[in-house]
């Protein structure tokens, strides 16, 4: 059975999902286009982070950040490599739509790769409605990312 729940990113059984993450952000990045969040950083207040389990097992993390009334940011959202394949990427995001409307927020922008390795998150995102935009936020154009927002 999967469920996501809303977590604190701090959860000493979270610590495997966080080293997996970030070594994926950095498999094939350079460190100056490395825009993810580290746990500490994820619990801040303007973040609403969620885990996906199986079972007991955690299989998957999201997040999203308010940074305007009505504006958030999608933000480390991965799930494990052994689970892909399962819709479980997509379950994730869809919850995080949810949640974030439920908050108020209206529109939802990330920031994801360019490289091969992105190529994956960007068709989840393309098909779930997201299009191509400008740098948000404090972003600047760099050709390894890619950003995409969507009303929701």
């Amino acid at each position: 059975m999967i469920t996501i729940t809303r977590e604190s990113p701090l959860h000493p059984d979270l610590a495997t999902l966080h080293v997996r993450h970030h070594a994926a952000m950095h498999a094939d990045t350079p460190p100056e286009s490395i825009h993810m969040m580290p746990p500490e950083a994820l619990a801040a207040p303007a973040i609403a982070f969620f885990v996906m389990r199986e079972g007991s097992a955690v299989i998957g993390m999201g997040a999203y950040k308010r940074f305007a009334p009505d504006h958030g940011e999608i933000k480390s959202m991965h799930v494990l490599a052994e689970t892909r394949g399962r819709g479980l990427a997509r379950q994730m995001l869809d919850h995080l739509i949810a949640q974030a409307r439920a908050d108020g927020i209206t529109r939802l922008s990330l920031e994801t790769g360019t490289q091969p390795s992105f190529e994956a998150a960007r068709i989840l995102y393309l098909r779930a409605g997201f299009q191509d935009c400008p740098p948000f936020g404090s972003y600047r154009e760099d050709p390894n990312s890619v950003y995409l927002t969507r009303a929701i």
